[in-house]
C-alpha cells in the first residue's frame, strides 16, 4: 500500500478525480493546502482523509514555507506527491528531497506553452491542438520527465473557458493514470529523463486535426504518375 499525499490550493478538482478513482493499492494519506480557505479540503474532510493547512504567509521565506510543508507531508509518511493545482513555486530543495516522486499536471503538451495562461496562448499561437501533460517535477519548471499527455482539438470560435474545459475533462482521466501507474511501479525515468511505461499502449496510427478528407487516400506515390 503505498501513501499519497496531495496538495491543493482551491478546489482540487484533479485531486478529487484520484480520490474518486480508488486506485488499488493506493491510501490517500492527506490533503495539504496553503489556504485555509480552499474548497478542496471540506471535499476530502468529507471522505474521511485527513487535511492540514501551511499557510504560505505565516513564513518570511520561501524556503522556510517548504521546510515546514516537508515536515507536514514526511508525518503522512508519503511515498508519493501530487500537486493538484498547488500555486506555490517550490524551492530546488524541496523538489529533490521528493525528486522521482513529486508528480505535476500542466494544462499544455509539454514543452509548449509551460507556465501560465496556457490556454489564452495555444489559442493565440493559432494550434490546432492543446492539452495537459502530467510530469515528475524538476528543479527546472514544467520541465520534469513526462509521463502521459492528452490531446484535444483547438475549435473555432474557442476562448479561454471553452478550450479550459476541454482539457479539465482528460486532466481528470490521466492524472489518475499516472498515480496508479506509480502505485503498481510501472513508471522508470530512464539516464537520458525519459519516462517508460511498463506494459504502455501505444496507437501508432496518429491523426489530424482537422480530419483529412474523405478518399484522399493515404498519400503514398503512384508510380502510374508522371
Amino acid at each position: 500500500m503505498k501513501s499519497i499525499v496531495i496538495l491543493i490550493s482551491g478546489r482540487g478538482s484533479n485531486m478529487e478525480a484520484i480520490v474518486n478513482a480508488a486506485i488499488p493499492g493506493a491510501r490517500i494519506a492527506a490533503v495539504i493546502s496553503n489556504r485555509a480557505d480552499a474548497k478542496g479540503l471540506e471535499f476530502a474532510a468529507a471522505h474521511g482523509i485527513r487535511t492540514a493547512v501551511v499557510d504560505h504567509k505565516a513564513f518570511a521565506a520561501r524556503e522556510a514555507f517548504d521546510a515546514a510543508l516537508a515536515e507536514t507531508i514526511d508525518a503522512h509518511g508519503a511515498d508519493l506527491v501530487v500537486l493538484a493545482g498547488f500555486m506555490r513555486v517550490l524551492t530546488d530543495g524541496f523538489v529533490r528531497r521528493y525528486e522521482g516522486r513529486l508528480l505535476n499536471i500542466h494544462p499544455s503538451l509539454l514543452p509548449s506553452f509551460p507556465g501560465l495562461h496556457t490556454h489564452r496562448r495555444a489559442i493565440e499561437a493559432g494550434v490546432r491542438v492543446h492539452g495537459a501533460t502530467v510530469h515528475f517535477v524538476t528543479p527546472e519548471l514544467d520541465c520534469g520527465p513526462v509521463v502521459i499527455q492528452a490531446v484535444v482539438p483547438v475549435l473555432p470560435g474557442d476562448d479561454e473557458a471553452s478550450l479550459s474545459a476541454r482539457v479539465l475533462r482528460l486532466e481528470h482521466r490521466i492524472y489518475p493514470q499516472a498515480v496508479r501507474w506509480f502505485v503498481e511501479d510501472r513508471l522508470t525515468i530512464t539516464a537520458q529523463g525519459q519516462v517508460r511505461v511498463r506494459e504502455e499502449a501505444v496507437d501508432e496510427a496518429g491523426w489530424t486535426i482537422p480530419s483529412l478528407d474523405r478518399g484522399l487516400g493515404d498519400g503514398a506515390c503512384d508510380s502510374r504518375q508522371s
